[in-house]
């Protein structure tokens, strides 16, 4: 008796050539790092803080006798 053959199809390589991954390097920006986004939030909090004291030295002084 001869033996079924399988409706699967053996697994191959994909025959379109690999492109290689575009780099970040490439675009002409460099990688953010970790540092420069700490340094960012820390101007944005001393600048919202520095707003905060205007605002609380305007009012102070308007009601003030």
């Amino acid at each position: 008796m001869s033996r079924t053959l399988s409706n699967r199809r053996a697994p191959r390589h994909h025959p379109m050539p690999h492109r290689p991954a575009r780099r970040r390097d490439q675009t002409g920006s460099p990688p953010l790092r970790t540092s420069d986004l700490m340094l960012a939030l820390l101007g944005v909090a001393l600048l919202g803080g520095l707003v905060l004291v205007a605002a609380f030295t305007r009012a102070g002084g308007a009601t003030a006798p």
